[in-house]
């Protein structure tokens, strides 16, 4: 038990998904806190394995400035669409593939220190081809890249592969 207590909290502004919010908090000393929450609907993430490769997407990412290599992944955002559904429809849009066995690895804390964003990630086998339905300009300007899962993991080990969903996805994938 932390002995943490919120006593509240409101919005204070929200855009597209993100909503911030003002929290109080009672800590376990009796001092009144304020710290401010990003809200997020939560996400999930696949590491698709065919044989001995993963099969990685390369989009750029604005906050960042730069292309980065990643797992597929992608927002809760349609109502009612569970975690599971989410990663199939995911896999398809972003890279042309339906999983025959998705098996779950991890429930992640993106960035727990001002965000509740839980990423789901889950590996991917027995693909089937489907065609490709990218949504957004940065997935219509991807790239897909297949590459051994091995080789993805000494990249995350060298520095090359950075996004934490895909460096935590590839090295639980490597492990199972």
């Amino acid at each position: 038990m932390s002995g943490f207590r919120t006593l509240g909290s409101r919005t204070i502004a929200e855009e597209s998904f993100l909503r911030l919010d003002r929290a109080t908090v009672m800590t376990p000393d009796g001092t009144a806190i304020s710290r401010v929450i990003v809200a997020h609907p939560g996400a999930v993430a696949v590491v698709p394995i065919v044989g001995d490769d993963v099969i990685l997407i390369e989009q750029h990412r604005v906050p960042v400035g730069r292309p980065l290599l990643e797992i597929p992944a992608g927002k809760l955002d349609i109502p009612g669409e569970d975690r599971r559904e989410t990663a199939e429809r995911e896999l398809e849009e972003e890279i042309g593939f339906t999983p025959g066995r998705l098996e779950h690895l991890i429930d992640l804390l993106t960035t727990p220190g001002f965000s509740d964003e839980c990423i789901t990630i889950y590996v991917a086998t027995d693909l089937a081809a489907v065609p490709a339905r990218p949504t957004g300009a940065e997935e219509h300007h991807s790239r897909i890249v297949r590459m051994r899962l091995d080789e993805a993991v000494m990249q995350v080990r060298a520095g090359a592969i950075t996004d934490a969903k895909t460096v935590a996805g590839l090295l639980l994938a490597a492990g199972r």
